[in-house]
């Protein structure tokens, strides 16, 4: 093996969310991974081949009650759409979106996990798929039925289902590199060349047109394999025929008019200019994320990084639904950014709504979701709230399909794909750990050297991650090791072995640590957390620490009911109610959250988490903030949701007495306030 001399070097890179274009080549590697091939811009980070990162502690007890649970088991627990009838298995039943967007995350659950029982699981949607094809390139379900309650049996022919589909084949490719997949793709992708001129994206619905994003991405994966010059042409093609993204979030109104667009294809579409910018290169694509995320903040936005969106955009209101689906495929748009522009505010992001969204809107055991949830959720009960697009009451009620099926099929992509981008390869063939969680991967760095990193940690509930290094070389193989300063963190401190490294770091930007690592090295890394407090819908008060996002704790009464015979069909046969008798109606003291009183009136309790342990429910809450509360007098329940209020006044005449309340983890609650009031 070739030996390189290396020294001890350290640096921290200031290109945060930046790509460059390649001189005029046909290389498409590092040596030791594919990056993107020319004319597409060259990256800093590229994804790892499928089960090269592994879960541990916290993330992987949350991957078994995913495998235990709905994504496991949910051809038995929702057989109706997604058993033997379903079309995408050549059944006569479900043709559209429900059942490749089931395997879209149980692929991935499964070679993570490298379970065979859900591997097996898997298989039959693939070959089925991969057999379906026809001579000219089209796959999948080809034929209209009539209508039948609870299945989706039109539009066949729709481009959007396929495309959950090449994601998914996508996946299974780099889990198992079986070259069907890549002659699959090469030939579907000239058959959307000659159709789509003729039947376009939006040609039998909206959805294809709004979330082609999703189809161009596996495109120039494609490329970068094969090389083919008609996918370029492609590529181009889909991106005209998409829906105008990069026009709306820097030119539109979009985001500061409510009912503007459905809330999941602005998480869908999020990341087609970032895609495109791959080919075209304008500056333009960058900027209008960016001008994206700067006017949502202030008009839908959430304090979760979400917005309103009970299917159609609304005001960023505490009580406005935000649809699991969103959570979702906001994620994985982020994490598509990610790895394209290497930009560490969308680390970040993703962290953001992982941590606080994701874990609360299922439940423990994940045999049951929530379509819709509120920042300031107070009661989860069968009273119809003032949401766009209500279904009956059911839309705040944990169930199997209560509100509207598509998060049934569709949660189970969230944390097997955050799992699978917590590491990239880098084009100066060392690793990057660009997302925090207990895990280990397994990478070839240098001159193609196989290392292992386990990463042990408690974030994001803990500030301390630990790196331990593994490999079989004697001696030592150096790389650059690159780690993401969170930009929340203000004094970030790295260790090698115990010993601080006396380099600069800043908030926001990724730092690199280029040395010989020894079999058995430890690099630690210290992100500490303060509590700060940020103003959002109507200037209330959200309480934060690090990644996460702290609410009021309360005491939480889950009671299993069933449905009336007459909408099971559509509801699914049970639901579970949360309430509580927890007293809710509490202000914050505008004195107590100024920045020079913040540390002392709120008080940091930590609790060590033991192996493998579940952290996310009251019960379980690794962190406890306690901090003093005004009772707001007038601030009642009006139809199961907190009612209206002056989340900031100048006047305090309608406060009683003072006490002290507990803040927890966000993720770890169900009921909650997250949104003060604040009062003078």
């Amino acid at each position: 093996m070739k030996k390189t001399l290396c020294l001890a070097i350290m640096a921290v890179s200031s290109l945060v969310g930046t790509v460059s274009a390649t001189p005029e080549t046909d290389a498409v590697s590092c040596d030791n991974y594919i990056n993107n091939r020319y004319p597409l811009v060259k990256k800093d980070y590229m994804e790892l081949p499928l089960g090269s990162i592994k879960a541990g502690g916290w993330m992987h007890e949350q991957l078994l009650r995913m495998k235990n649970g709905m994504t496991g088991l949910l051809d038995k627990v929702y057989e109706h759409v997604m058993g033997s009838r379903n079309g995408w298995l050549g059944g006569d039943g479900d043709v559209w979106e429900r059942g490749p967007y089931w395997i879209d995350g149980l692929l991935p659950l499964a070679y993570i996990l490298n379970d065979e029982e859900l591997i097996a699981k898997v298989k039959p949607w693939i070959e089925w798929s991969l057999a379906s094809q026809k001579e000219n390139g089209y796959f999948g379900p080809d034929t209209d039925r009539p209508y039948e309650a609870g299945l989706q049996r039109d539009n066949a022919h729709d481009w959007w289902p396929k495309m959950v589909m090449l994601k998914i084949m996508q996946q299974y490719y780099m889990a198992t590199e079986d070259e069907r997949v890549i002659d699959f793709l090469t030939k579907y992708f000239r058959y959307q060349l000659e159709k789509l001129p003729e039947s376009p994206l939006g040609h039998w619905t909206f959805w294809g047109e709004q979330r082609g994003g999703d189809n161009l991405m596996v495109v120039y994966w494609l490329y970068n394999i094969t090389g083919d010059k008609f996918l370029l042409e492609l590529g181009e093609l889909i991106h005209r025929q998409t829906f105008n993204w990069t026009d709306v979030f820097l030119e539109g109104d979009h985001l500061i008019r409510q009912h503007s667009l459905h809330c999941v294809n602005l998480a869908q579409g999020f990341k087609e200019p970032v895609v495109y910018y791959q080919q075209c290169k304008d500056e333009r694509q960058l900027e209008a994320m960016r001008k994206a995320v700067s006017q949502m903040r202030n008009t839908i936005g959430l304090p979760t990084g979400l917005w309103g969106g009970d299917e159609l955009l609304r005001f960023g209101k505490p009580t406005a639904g935000s649809e699991l689906c969103t959570a979702v495929e906001m994620m994985f748009s982020l994490e598509e950014i990610l790895e394209i522009t290497g930009g560490v505010e969308w680390a970040d992001y993703l962290e953001r709504i992982a941590y606080n969204v994701l874990p609360t809107q299922v439940t423990d055991n994940y045999d049951a979701r929530q379509y819709y949830q509120q920042f300031n959720q107070v009661s989860v009960t069968r009273d119809v709230r003032e949401f766009s697009t209500p279904h009956d009451d059911t839309d705040l009620l944990f169930g199997v399909l209560t509100g509207y099926p598509c998060c049934t099929s569709n949660l189970h992509q969230g944390w097997p794909k955050l799992v699978q981008n917590l590491w990239y390869a880098t084009e100066d063939r060392g690793v990057a750990a660009l997302v925090y969680a207990p895990s280990e991967v397994n990478v070839k760095v240098a001159d193609g050297v196989g290392i292992r990193i386990t990463e042990k940690t408690d974030y994001p509930f803990d500030e301390k991650i630990d790196f331990i290094v593994s490999h079989d070389d004697k001696d030592g193989v150096c790389f650059p090791f690159h780690l993401r300063i969170p930009a929340w963190c203000a004094k970030a401190e790295i260790m090698v072995n115990g010993e601080k490294l006396d380099m600069d770091i800043h908030s926001g930007e990724v730092a690199e640590i280029y040395r010989e690592w020894k079999s058995g090295d430890r690099l630690t890394l210290n992100l500490p957390m303060e509590v700060s407090v940020s103003r959002w819908y109507d200037s209330g008060a959200v309480v934060e620490r690090g990644p996460l996002i702290y609410a009021l704790k309360m005491d939480e009464k889950w009671i299993k009911k069933e449905f009336e015979k007459e909408n099971r069909t559509r509801y699914g046969d049970s639901y579970y109610e949360v309430t509580s008798d927890s007293p809710w109606n509490f202000a914050l003291s505008e004195a107590a959250l100024s920045k020079d009183k913040i540390k002392a009136s709120f008080v940091v309790e930590n609790r060590k988490l033991d192996e493998n342990s579940y952290p996310w429910n009251v019960e379980n809450a690794p962190v406890v903030i306690r901090t003093k509360a005004k009772v707001l007098k007038n601030w009642k329940l009006v139809n199961g949701s907190v009612g209206p209020v002056a989340y900031y006044t100048q006047m305090d005449a309608d406060v009683a007495g003072e006490e002290t309340i507990e803040l927890i983890p966000y993720g770890c609650t169900t009921l909650r306030v997250a949104e003060f009031p604040v009062r003078r």
